[in-house]
């Protein structure tokens, strides 16, 4: 069921994902500013390169990779994904798992933003933050069929470290991706250890980006 669902929300899931490689020194203290200022330089960057991303598809990892990664919280959503087993970790196998889960979510996301087709994103009106340090910021995907939009969460997160908003979790009707991978990646947690999983992570984030037909 969570298969099938994600499958359905994999386009918009992404474009609105992508939102998160904002500009840093602007709006950096406002989330809602920064999901906005993010969509409008990502977007124009994919339309500006179409051409070369026909050329070579995984040009889409470089526009994510310059877009998105720098401003999402790789290492805490991957200590949420490890839960458990965070503890039994070496800081060696830590850096590795959170190096190949940065390059999984890298081309992820690559091989999906190239089903994008101009869904219209509405983000829900600015909120008070006070001296919150975790915001969870409603988005409705308009869908072009008419049908109800898709609801989606983003929770951001204040890094208590550098004070900078970052992007570390998504919840599409509910259900979230961090959560998501926790459970399915238990199992080899469990079974082979982090070493293992680390090493098919990586392998699914070697996989070429192919563009959609």
């Amino acid at each position: 069921m969570l298969k099938k669902m994600f499958k359905k929300c994999a386009v918009v899931m992404v474009a609105v994902m992508s939102l998160f490689g904002a500009m840093q020194a602007v709006a950096a203290d406002n989330p809602y500013q920064l999901m906005q200022q993010a969509s409008d330089k990502l977007f124009a960057s994919i339309s500006a390169n179409q051409s070369k991303i026909k050329q070579n598809p995984d040009y889409m990892r470089t526009i994510v990779k310059l877009e998105l990664m720098p401003y999402v919280h790789v290492n805490y959503a991957g200590s949420l994904v490890l839960g458990q087993y965070f503890k039994s970790t070496t800081p060696a196998q830590r850096e590795q798992f959170f190096s190949a889960f940065s390059n999984f979510i890298e081309q992820s996301y690559a091989q999906v933003l190239t089903m994008y087709n101009n869904q219209n994103i509405e983000i829900e009106r600015e909120k008070p933050i006070g001296d919150q340090n975790i915001v969870s910021i409603r988005v409705n995907i308009i869908q072009t069929n008419g049908a109800a939009p898709i609801k989606l969460d983003f929770k951001w997160r204040k890094n208590t470290r550098t004070g900078a908003w970052q992007a570390y979790d998504m919840a599409a009707e509910g259900v979230s991706m961090v959560e998501t991978k926790k459970n399915e990646w238990s199992n080899i947690l469990r079974q082979k250890g982090i070493d293992e999983l680390t090493a098919q992570i990586q392998k699914s984030a070697a996989i070429p980006i192919k563009l959609e037909k």
